[in-house]
């Protein structure tokens, strides 16, 4: 992929709790794929927040100009990490219904990790380059998108967050 091509900015909020060894984010920072933040405050305002407790499912209605935004944290720790990043005026969206292809949560629904979740976003989205870019740095990455090809596909197609949610339940 060439620099000419547009794409969506990726930011991520690292919460230090995972194993380096295995930080999708961390490794998508060292090849300059993606931006760390360590305060909440440095997120850019208008973001869209990929957050499992979302009330809205994202779709490719959305103003994603201002990127995505992913939290880098312990799936043991969401529950009291997100609320406080509720404060922020972010956009905040929550990714339908795709399977995990990490080695950490293969085949566990919504358990993506910090790559996988980027990726659906950007496919969604339809940039679906970018999202196979950032998935070629890791080598089960292209069977996250073999995984979850189909539903990719149609919530790419939706018009909004509710054809999104009315096509997760086909998935489901």
């Amino acid at each position: 992929m060439n620099d000419t091509i547009a794409r969506i900015p990726l930011h991520l909020y690292h919460a230090n709790q995972c194993d380096p060894k295995k930080c999708t984010g961390k490794k998508l920072v060292k090849f300059h794929m993606a931006q760390m933040h360590r305060q909440a405050g440095t997120l850019p305002r208008g973001a869209i927040f990929l957050d499992p407790m979302a009330q809205q499912a994202l779709s490719p209605a959305d103003d994603h100009s201002q990127g995505i935004i992913v939290l880098d944290c312990s799936w043991k720790e969401v529950e009291r990490i997100f609320p406080t990043l509720q404060k922020l005026r972010l956009e905040h969206r929550a990714l339908p219904f795709l399977v995990a292809a990490n080695p950490v949560n293969y085949g566990k629904p919504f358990k993506m990790g910090t790559v996988e979740a980027f990726a659906a976003a950007l496919y969604i989205y339809g940039y679906k380059e970018q999202a196979e870019e950032i998935l070629n740095k890791f080598k089960w990455g292209h069977t996250f998108l073999e995984l979850n090809y189909e539903p990719l596909e149609a919530y790419s197609k939706a018009l909004d967050s509710r054809e999104v949610v009315k096509i997760q339940h086909e998935f489901m």
